[in-house]
């Protein structure tokens, strides 16, 4: 499953798939999620009221999503997000990318991290979600926020700090002769297992995670940004997809990380004041 976006800039779309230009993103080299993972979701968002890209995110609570930063976009250029349920929604009854259909939910409210920067997305690259009505699932299925500053005690290595990163990105990159579809991927969620490569060194800084991205571990694509990536088996988000380094969405995946004091400040104050 492919769902990271790139790190440079000119990358910078390349988590968040762009419906106008058919890119699509997935997880790489994963495996279907079927109904392991129902909290993930998949986002349209809108500008000007029409449908512009996609993302991913994961229902933290009945109401309310957690997705990237540079999915909700600055403020003012967003002007509608709505939600897809369900696992397959390629195939699915909803209507996409537009509302009115079944399995959809119109968002009554978003915003961005305030400290969210255009000139290097990779910092503060979180975004919510309000829904206007809720999603019911067992409380046990909802996505859970890290304790503070619980990363840092994770250690690179294949056995010791894995993860299992969601996202409805693409599957695979097929370069098209014609420059018109060089991305090819279905509206499916699916799930990857990436170890962790990198934490709190220069590269990373001290906000963001470096996963492998590989045919062996699976990693995330264009259209996986703002999906979970769950510690080990867990519930637990240790952070949001949030970019790549390269166009092939190869070699590794960079995480925003939530478990940051002003990341978790901005999460819980628009849950309390929306």
């Amino acid at each position: 499953m492919d769902m990271t976006k790139n790190k440079m800039l000119s990358f910078s779309l390349a988590g968040a798939a762009l419906l106008v230009s058919g890119y699509t993103t997935a997880v790489t080299d994963g495996e279907l999620d079927g109904d392991e993972h129902p909290a993930v979701v998949l986002l349209i968002m809108e500008v000007n009221g029409a449908p512009a890209w996609r993302c991913s995110g994961t229902l933290i609570s009945p109401q309310f999503v957690l997705t990237a930063g540079h999915c909700t976009g600055n403020p003012g250029e967003v002007s509608g997000i709505r939600i897809f349920t369900e696992s397959d929604v390629q195939n699915g009854d909803n209507n996409y990318p537009f509302g009115g259909g079944n399995n959809t939910v119109e968002a009554q409210s978003w915003a961005t991290h305030p400290d969210y920067p255009n000139a290097s997305f990779v910092v503060n690259d979180v975004g919510m979600v309000k829904l206007s009505s809720a999603v019911n699932l067992d409380p046990a299925q909802y996505g859970q926020l890290p304790t503070l500053n619980s990363l840092d005690l994770l250690k690179p290595g294949r056995k010791s700090s894995s993860f299992t990163a969601v996202g409805y990105g693409l599957q695979r990159i097929t370069p098209d002769p014609t420059g018109n579809a060089p991305y090819s991927g279905l509206k499916i969620r699916m799930q990857a297992k990436p170890w962790l490569l990198q934490i709190n060194t220069a590269f990373t800084g001290n906000f963001s995670l470096l996963l492998s991205n590989n045919a062996a571990t699976g990693g995330t694509c264009f259209g996986d940004s703002g999906g979970p990536n769950f510690i080990g088996n867990s519930r637990v988000i240790a952070g949001v997809t949030s970019f790549g380094l390269n166009g092939a969405c190869g070699g590794t995946g960079g995480v925003f990380r939530v478990d940051r004091q002003n990341v978790l400040d901005f999460i819980n104050d628009f849950m309390a004041n929306n």
